[in-house]
């Protein structure tokens, strides 16, 4: 989210499988290289979660919904925090899971797990 060089802190020969889905995972890497290159910023925070938006090159979004807490927690991306009217439908594409919510309207999300976070990529209907 922070357009920020990639760098492994860890010993890549060693890396068990876990950690090899994470660093490779090309959806989440094709936000980090986005061409807009433009950064991403917390656009809302309420206690120990955490909502950050970046705008990507084609005028489409992502999103991360961090929660820093101890347990689950309910959170919501309202498209307010990307400037969409709230009636747009969009499409939403979750970069861990791949799956893809088509013609959501007015906001997305999910339950996120503890110190976990539930990371999209919004493109909004024409």
């Amino acid at each position: 989210m922070l357009a920020a060089p990639l760098i492994a802190g860890n010993d890549l020969s060693k890396m068990d499988a876990d950690t090899l889905r994470i660093l490779t995972n090309k959806d989440v890497i094709a936000v980090d290289q986005d061409a807009l290159g433009q950064q991403g910023r917390r656009a809302l925070k309420e206690g120990d979660l955490e909502v950050w938006v970046r705008p990507l090159a084609g005028g489409e979004f992502a999103a991360v919904l961090f929660n820093r807490g101890k347990t689950p927690a309910d959170m919501k991306l309202n498209w307010d925090l990307l400037g969409l009217p709230a009636n747009q439908k969009a499409d939403v594409k979750d970069l861990w899971s791949k799956k893809v919510t088509k013609g959501a309207s007015g906001s997305y999300g999910g339950k996120v797990a503890p110190h976990g976070v539930l990371m999209v990529r919004i493109k909004a209907a024409p």
